[in-house]
């Protein structure tokens, strides 16, 4: 017999934190941001991250604006049958003894397109050849894998099929998301330092011992390596492969940025000449070009394996719709859309799973796409949001958009811009991301 779905949910005591720290990760630096985004009561948003009992529905929304897996983190607040079809149907689920995901049954329905594709999942699309590249080269000692791509281009998908991977084969695997550091820490180059070290140390489930190893006449740089050499590659037996999310975060910090890449890239080369470092596996994911100017024998970005993740070509795109279940094999549909959304991850997924689940045809999509009862309402949102936080941002968008041929932009603006992926980058000029970009973003 099947178990009747939950009417409210709440997060489970020892997942509070993480929610709380989902927050500002996926910005929302506060309660209230995120109870207007999503249109609900600041005291509703309030009891979700407290741990109290809201709606199922509630609950579902608030997790995927969150980039949370709800059955992971969820407790019910009601009693229900186990839907487990060997058990006898007198057996009962506790109330409040276990996740959602204990017992309602696996839902192969498409979820509706946040964050990463999780593994396993029917709508994921491979990368086709990067992640066998990235595979190859982090089996390599002392390798270095570099990959470039907008916000929502399918990074964090990407990575994490490629630490599963590494997983397989016996490697340690540490990624760190610099975009969740404190701005105060990215102003200090020792802190940040010593932070690097404790959170690798940490996932490694090392004690951190940092005093042991810094030496204040040495300096950050020299106590950082020393602490990697003759502590943490020295206590593993495996190579361990450390990824640097974000990393385009440290750019808009100039003074860490000019000491933190060249360090990354002397550790690269510490493998050429150190055994040692050859367990080290440096993978650095970021959302544009860097715009520091750096000497080339210092840089991390001009050594390695590039990669760099583009939009979805039409044949993928066409591919991706049969995992959905549409039938858009002539070329028509995909051809349409495409030129909507010009191939970009997110949008696409976006518009497959609306399209998929009936709740809108084709031609009401390219209708309405830019307007605020389209489906990319909360994905424009979001970035008006951050459009009226930075008003030079937006000038200069409206002008890339209103523009009749490419338009060369301030270094620093066209970095922002294409990191979020509103534009595209031609040589040194811009133009625009797509035509619901366009569409939207144009006075």
């Amino acid at each position: 017999m099947r178990g009747s779905m939950p009417r409210s949910l709440r997060v489970q005591e020892n997942c509070i934190e993480r929610v709380k720290l989902a927050l500002n990760r996926n910005g929302f630096p506060s309660q209230r941001s995120l109870a207007e985004d999503v249109g609900f009561a600041l005291a509703t948003v309030n009891k979700f991250l407290t741990g109290k009992a809201v709606d199922y529905t509630t609950f579902e929304e608030l997790c995927r604006k969150l980039e949370l897996d709800w059955r992971e983190i969820s407790t019910l607040d009601v009693a229900v049958r186990s839907p487990q079809i060997f058990q006898p149907e007198s057996v009962w689920v506790s109330q409040n003894t276990g996740s959602a995901k204990d017992f309602l049954p696996p839902d192969t329905s498409p979820r509706y397109p946040n964050g990463a594709v999780p593994l396993g999942s029917p709508f994921y699309l491979e990368r086709i050849p990067f992640e066998a590249q990235i595979d190859r080269e982090i089996s390599k000692p002392g390798a270095l894998v570099r990959i470039k791509a907008p916000r929502e281009m399918g990074k964090t998908s990407l990575l994490l099929r490629v630490l599963a991977s590494a997983q397989s084969l016996g490697y340690h695997t540490v990624s760190l998301n610099l975009a969740q550091v404190d701005e105060s820490i990215l102003s200090d180059l020792d802190r940040f330092l010593r932070c690097i070290c404790t959170n690798v140390a940490r996932q490694l489930q090392l004690k951190p011992r940092i005093d042991e190893y810094w030496d204040e006449d040495l300096g950050s740089k020299i106590s950082c390596t020393d602490y990697f050499q003759h502590y943490l590659l020295a206590k593993i037996s495996t190579p361990l492969v450390l990824v640097f999310d974000e990393l385009n975060h440290i750019f808009e910090h100039p003074q860490i940025a000019h000491d933190f890449l060249p360090l990354l890239r002397s550790w690269y080369e510490e493998a050429k000449i150190l055994p040692i470092w050859q367990k080290l596996r440096l993978i650095v994911v970021h959302s544009t070009e860097i715009y520091i100017p750096l000497q080339l024998n210092q840089s991390p970005f001009n050594v390695g394996l590039p990669i760099q993740l583009d939009t979805f070509s039409l044949a993928e795109v066409q591919q991706l719709a049969r995992c959905y279940g549409l039938d858009w094999d002539d070329g028509t549909e995909a051809g349409q859309l495409m030129e909507l959304v010009g191939g970009h991850p997110a949008l696409v997924n976006i518009a497959f799973y609306h399209l998929s689940r009936g709740d809108i045809t084709l031609g009401e999509l390219l209708q309405t796409a830019a307007t605020a009862t389209g489906i990319y309402h909360h994905h424009l949102q979001r970035h008006w949001v951050t459009l009226t936080e930075q008003p030079e941002l937006a000038q200069a968008l409206d002008r890339v958009m209103s523009a009749t041929s490419p338009l060369v932009l301030a270094p620093i603006l066209a970095y922002k811009l294409s990191s979020l992926g509103l534009i595209d980058r031609v040589g040194d000029t811009a133009i625009p991301g797509c035509e619901l970009y366009q569409q939207a973003f144009k006075s």
